[in-house]
């Protein structure tokens, strides 16, 4: 049996969304305290991270998380209460979402192929030519 699973987005206005891509960088900050660790931390480059920060850093009335300077220590960023708070409501709305359809995500993957019946079977004879006709 496929194993089908749930993905949120939240859509909040035009061009404007919150998902797991982005909420999963907020995690990554908050553990790593840098934007650039988060970063490669889910493979993305710096400014990837930095426009997704900075994206939902506009979409709120409150900012997500908040840059420090470099220097001697070294910059990095924290998140601002706001920004715990949206993963938590965001973690909060999977919850729900996962309980309310869990019984037909289960029956939707108990009608899905096992991944053998949908995988070609290999032949070992030399592959046909084809030439188009003019």
């Amino acid at each position: 049996m496929a194993a089908a699973r749930l993905t949120l987005r939240v859509d909040l206005g035009r061009d404007r969304a919150i998902g797991p891509g982005k909420i999963r960088l907020l995690e990554a900050i908050r553990d790593t305290g840098s934007i650039t660790k988060a970063g490669i931390s889910l493979g993305m480059s710096y400014r990837r991270a930095w426009l997704l920060v900075d994206d939902m850093n506009n979409c709120f009335r409150e900012p997500v998380a908040a840059a420090h300077a470099g220097g001697s220590h070294g910059g990095g960023a924290a998140l601002t209460a706001f920004g715990r708070s949206l993963i938590d409501e965001y973690r909060a709305i999977e919850v729900e979402a996962y309980a309310a359809t869990a019984a037909r995500l289960r029956a939707l993957g108990a009608a899905c192929k096992r991944a053998q019946e949908t995988t070609p079977a290999k032949s070992h004879a030399a592959p046909r030519r084809r030439t188009i006709a003019r």
